[in-house]
């Protein structure tokens, strides 16, 4: 693991004095990093489905003849390659290389496993070009994407959905999510990082909140989700667009709301101009975030001890497991650093892909939509990783007979294509991201 002063002195402390109603709090279940970006849910999340009319509804072709003999296995990703996401997106990478390694070093029935990496730009409109340039031209029956949860439901909504191929968002935290079964996600929603802020704030002694959202579908499923599990008042509730030079205005309203409790949900640049503004106009409120405005910028870019006490919520990777740890000691020696969780979920949207594929009839998306959930599922015997799961299903296993244990922690993909995961609380101290709690959203 990289050593304190890379991880920006994160330690593992179990939240102390902090409840949070009846999501259980779990030691030892922490993300291991600061040292780089926290990969947000970010982009401009666009509107779900505005980026293009999906093609013609072709269900991503076959792929080959059958589930056995093949060469290589092609599938796509989507990624933020450009863009004001291409930190994550880079992280993204890691973690898909260091899987990908893993798949092609036992291979899949013989063959490799391929993957096509298209660039969202971190916009929605992009997104949906790739998408289509990859079901339509490279017929690939499984896609990974996208960074973003307005990217990935733009993908859906315009390319996936009424086909048969398989979508599994490596990076989306949107509660909107939830509302397309059909859409799977490796990350947990951020309905459980909403309801762990409303708790925290009550047990903090609020009860009055300003918030400020970023203008897509992130910020407004974020918002929503808060604003169905606050029980005190919201005296000010108001979007901001992404990009902006000044949000002077909204640190204004929040000031002049006269709430105690500040939630911003939005982006790492648009969060450290208003903590700027609101510590040169001299505002006092005690500040809360969500996962996409912690990152070692934000600290570098705004006053010593000005987000002093500052509490966030952001997904976590399950750094107690050996096959997480194992990764992290793989993802450091070859990049000089410890992977984020956006990483892990990375890998483990490779390993599941690879998985379904392995235990599916033939390669077609209508045969990797019956396996892609059931590999995961707590029926079958728990593997850790993609060689123990080739090991135990042998030459005619099926994909009921296994449940992989993701290096980002358990998946179990529910009904709505959401995953089971972990959720980890930061307070900043002496300007400093400091672990204080982790959170189990099963």
């Amino acid at each position: 693991m990289a050593p304190d002063d890379k991880r920006g002195k994160v330690r593992r402390d179990v939240l102390k004095g902090v409840g949070v109603g009846s999501i259980g709090l779990l030691a030892g279940c922490v993300t291991s990093t600061d040292e780089t970006e926290t990969e947000g849910d970010g982009g401009d999340g666009g509107s779900g489905g505005d980026g293009g009319d999906g093609g013609d509804g072709s269900d991503g072709g076959d792929g080959g003849d059958g589930g056995s003999g093949m060469d290589s296995y092609q599938i796509g990703m989507v990624d933020s390659v450009t863009g004001s996401l291409s930190a994550f997106g880079q992280r993204n990478q890691r973690g898909k290389d260091l899987a990908l390694a893993d798949v092609n070093a036992e291979g899949i029935k013989g063959g490799d496993l391929d993957i096509v990496v298209e660039d969202s730009q971190s916009q929605s409109q992009a997104g949906v070009s790739a998408a289509q340039k990859l079901v339509n031209q490279d017929e690939v029956p499984f896609v990974i994407g996208a960074v973003g949860s307005g990217v990935s439901l733009a993908i859906y909504q315009s390319v996936i959905q009424n086909t048969d191929v398989v979508q599994l968002s490596q990076n989306s935290t949107s509660p909107a999510l939830s509302d397309f079964p059909g859409l799977l996600r490796m990350s947990p929603t951020g309905r459980v990082q909403s309801g762990a802020l409303a708790d925290i704030m009550a047990d903090d002694g609020h009860d009055s909140v300003a918030i400020t959202w970023i203008n897509n579908d992130y910020g407004q499923g974020i918002t929503d989700a808060f604003t169905s599990a606050w029980d005190g008042e919201v005296a000010y509730n108001q979007s901001h667009d992404q990009g902006q030079s000044s949000y002077s205005s909204v640190v204004s309203g929040m000031a002049n709301s006269g709430a105690d409790a500040w939630l911003f949900i939005t982006y790492q640049p648009e969060f450290t101009t208003m903590a700027q503004e609101a510590y040169s106009s001299g505002y006092e409120a005690q500040f809360y975030g969500a996962d996409s405005v912690k990152g070692p910028e934000v600290l570098n870019n705004t006053p010593e001890g000005s987000l002093d006490g500052m509490k966030v919520v952001a997904p976590s990777a399950a750094i107690d497991q050996d096959n997480y740890q194992q990764f992290a000691s793989r993802f450091e020696e070859e990049h000089g650093s410890a992977p984020t969780a956006w990483s892990a979920y990375a890998y483990d949207c490779v390993i599941t892909a690879a998985l379904a594929i392995h235990t599916a009839d033939d390669f077609s998306p209508s045969a990797l939509q019956d396996t892609v959930r059931d590999v995961t599922r707590p029926d079958g015997e728990q593997v850790s990783t993609y060689a123990e799961a080739v090991e135990v299903l042998g030459e005619d296993g099926s994909a009921s007979d296994i449940d992989y244990q993701g290096v980002s922690g358990p998946i179990d993909f529910d009904e709505n294509g959401d995953p089971a995961g972990f959720l980890q609380i930061f307070t900043v101290e002496d300007h400093e991201y400091v672990t204080t709690g982790t959170i189990s959203s099963e």
